[in-house]
């Protein structure tokens, strides 16, 4: 019984640290100014058709680039790539961000706002 008790602690503990403690949040602050000196990119884990309706500034629609996205993303490995979904309760980002480090990126990040909290704090979206 110990055993069986430890295991499922054992597992329940690996899922927490696979879902989200290995990539650091973003403010949304140092996320404007590594847009805006071009030093970043983005991936909306939104789903395509919530990029249409209005995604962050420069952001890759993740759902419809996810094939290519060995093409898409930069050469350097060490680059900055946020990924980002809808808000703090939503968990759709770190798919984009499991996707970055399997291909090798070592520089990710994720925006914990969303695209909800991008949206209420005023700033520009795009579409």
């Amino acid at each position: 019984m110990k055993s069986l008790l430890f295991a499922m602690l054992f597992a329940v503990s690996c899922s927490f640290t696979a879902f989200g403690a290995e990539f650091a949040d973003i403010s949304q602050k140092d996320l404007a100014a590594a847009i805006a000196a071009k030093q970043v990119v983005l991936l909306d884990v939104n789903g395509s058709e919530s990029y249409k309706a209005g995604h962050i500034p420069g952001a890759i629609d993740f759902d419809a680039k996810e094939a290519d996205l060995a093409k898409t993303l930069p050469a350097d490995k060490g680059a900055l790539i946020v990924a980002y979904c809808g808000g703090p309760q939503c968990g759709a980002w770190h798919g984009g961000a499991e996707a970055a480090a399997k291909l090798g990126y070592t520089n990710i990040k994720h925006f914990r706002e969303g695209i909800a909290g991008w949206k209420s704090s005023g700033a520009d979206v795009e579409k």
